[in-house]
């Protein structure tokens, strides 16, 4: 499945728009009868393109008021330093997100807290108690003006 087919597109695409939506429902928005739609389905699995299936919260809803970018800069990429630092960040809830980056930080974390408190007992116990972690500059998102998990497919081009 190297280069995508078009079926296989617009079926991603759906059930990037709705996860839980039936075989038969998919089939009719993608143009196919349900068998073969349910075949490219299971391909599409087999082959990896599918991560998890996963459900979006109101994070603010759920009370985690706060979301922060922090910009993680390790003091030496030597040794086990960027192994240890990875393992940790993995290990915490409140980092939904974890890029190792190119210019003034080596990572930007992406933190969910319910208040500002939290957060800096988060930063204080958990990041900064990390080996190699050499300063963490933080900007504190004042609004999502977009968040989105839908990947663009094409899903004209044949």
């Amino acid at each position: 499945m190297s280069v995508l087919e078009r079926f296989v597109r617009r079926i991603l695409a759906e059930l990037q728009r709705d996860a839980r939506q039936s075989v038969q429902e998919l089939s009719a928005r993608v143009g196919l009868s349900s068998t073969p739609c349910w075949r490219r389905l299971k391909e599409i699995e087999k082959a990896g393109l599918i991560r998890r299936h996963t459900v979006l919260l109101d994070r603010e809803a759920i009370g985690l008021k706060e979301c922060l970018l922090a910009h993680v800069t390790l003091a030496r990429h030597v040794g086990t330093a960027v192994d240890e630092f990875e393992r940790a960040v993995l290990a915490h809830p409140e980092v939904i997100e974890c890029y190792s980056t190119t210019g003034d930080a080596d990572y930007i974390l992406k933190v969910v807290v319910p208040d500002m408190k939290a957060y800096d007992h988060f930063l204080h116990k958990q990041i900064f108690a990390i080996a190699g972690v050499a300063n963490v500059r933080t900007a504190v998102v004042l609004r999502e003006v977009k968040y989105d998990t839908v990947l663009p497919i094409d899903t004209e081009t044949p």
